[in-house]
């Protein structure tokens, strides 16, 4: 049994989204297998974007951000589920991180000065990135920088890996029984917490 936390990355908190759906489907599939589910839905948090370094390293997060915190402390696999926009993961979501993924959460309330520390080491992490454009070729002509950004220089600078990933192309064009095939997979993985 493993303790699971969602990241709902999809940045509209008044519609539902394909990438809700997914993340129910994973969370489902979490609870069938044994496992405890908490799940952060990022549209409904209310934080500022973080204007200085300063503001990241000097200031506490809103308190919305220190559930997630505690959230990803407390998880032995993490699940970060968004589309792709612009070629990134969208704003609000890397907003998300630089305030969540602050020093004195990851050095675990250290001082001024003192040496980064991978406070999430041992947790592992999927990421499920849904897109217009087919995934390979998200995957070969654009080299997924994004994914490989968040993978190496968020999860793994804190500790996160391995870092598994799941690419959800042609979202718009899918057809249902495509899109039950996909929320059939992400329950299966959450089954596993994988």
């Amino acid at each position: 049994m493993a303790r699971v936390t969602i990241i709902q990355g999809h940045p509209t908190p008044d519609t539902r989204h394909f990438c809700h759906a997914l993340a129910d489907a994973y969370a489902r599939g979490a609870a069938e297998g044994g496992h405890e589910v908490r799940v952060v839905p990022v549209a409904e948090l209310d934080f500022p974007l973080l204007r200085s370094k300063s503001d990241w390293e000097g200031a506490s997060p809103p308190p919305g951000l220190v559930e997630a915190q505690q959230a990803l402390a407390w998880a032995e696999h993490v699940v970060i589920i968004y589309p792709l926009w612009l070629g990134g993961m969208p704003a609000l979501l890397k907003g998300f991180m630089e305030q969540v993924f602050r020093p004195a959460f990851m050095m675990g309330g250290a001082g001024p000065g003192a040496s980064w520390k991978t406070a999430l080491k041992g947790r592992s992490s999927r990421i499920v990135v849904t897109m217009g454009m087919p995934g390979f070729v998200y995957r070969w002509y654009f080299g997924a920088h994004s994914l490989r950004s968040l993978k190496r220089s968020i999860l793994a600078l804190v500790g996160i890996g391995p870092n598994r990933h799941t690419l959800i192309g042609m979202i718009e064009s899918m057809s249902d029984a495509r899109r039950e095939a996909w929320l059939e997979k992400l329950r299966r993985l959450g089954t596993r917490a994988r």
